[in-house]
């Protein structure tokens, strides 16, 4: 079975921060951008829904406005997705084309090919773990989240350049030399963009 990582340049404060905002403009803004998206998640999980999942939009409210949300609910996914939408709305969409799709340990493998380089202040593994959704946004097993703040991402880059000025090029598979470079690329765009980090979602 294969795996996604979708990741956003954004402000991670301001991203938690929309959790439990009551924005009502923003959540109109979803409801009218976001409108057919919506419907195809609920045809997706048509017969979840029918079980008495949350659709798609109820999830998105419940998570604007901050619960309240079920105990231990089996279908705690739907709120995982709804703060990823908002993500997606309010950040920048990266470039992820070696990590979509992506099977097995590929972070895992990613990020030795990081600390190969030296670089040790980010983790891709990281936007897979279980414990990256901010309260009260329940556990599940997908979508899973994590971030990277503005100061992780400038200390991996100069670990990244101080590599380079050593001269440090060890040995690495080209689709793990290419996967680093995404994520180059992405340290490089947090450094335009004062208070920026990056959030990313497995799912």
């Amino acid at each position: 079975m294969s795996s996604s990582l979708s990741v956003y340049l954004i402000d991670p404060k301001s991203a938690r921060a929309l959790v439990g905002s009551g924005d009502d403009q923003l959540l109109q803004v979803i409801r009218d951008r976001f409108a057919r998206d919506l419907a195809s998640d609920d045809q997706w999980f048509s017969s979840e829904i029918a079980d008495g999942a949350p659709t798609a939009y109820e999830a998105l409210e419940t998570v604007v406005r901050g619960g309240p949300i079920p105990e231990n609910s089996p279908y705690a996914f739907q709120y995982g997705y709804a703060y990823k939408r908002l993500c997606e709305l309010t950040g920048s969409f990266l470039d992820n084309s070696c990590f979509m799709p992506f099977r097995g340990d590929w972070l895992e493998i990613v990020d030795e090919g990081l600390k190969a380089l030296r670089i040790t202040a980010v983790s891709v593994a990281q936007f897979g773990g279980y414990s990256g959704m901010p309260s009260p946004i329940p556990f599940s097993d997908l979508p899973r989240c994590g971030e990277w703040t503005h100061e992780q991402c400038l200390e991996a880059l100069e670990q990244f350049e101080q590599t380079k000025r050593d001269g440090h090029a060890p040995p690495l598979d080209s689709e793990v030399v290419d996967a680093v470079m995404d994520v180059i690329g992405w340290l490089r765009l947090v450094e335009a963009r004062p208070g920026f980090g990056v959030v990313g979602f497995v799912s």
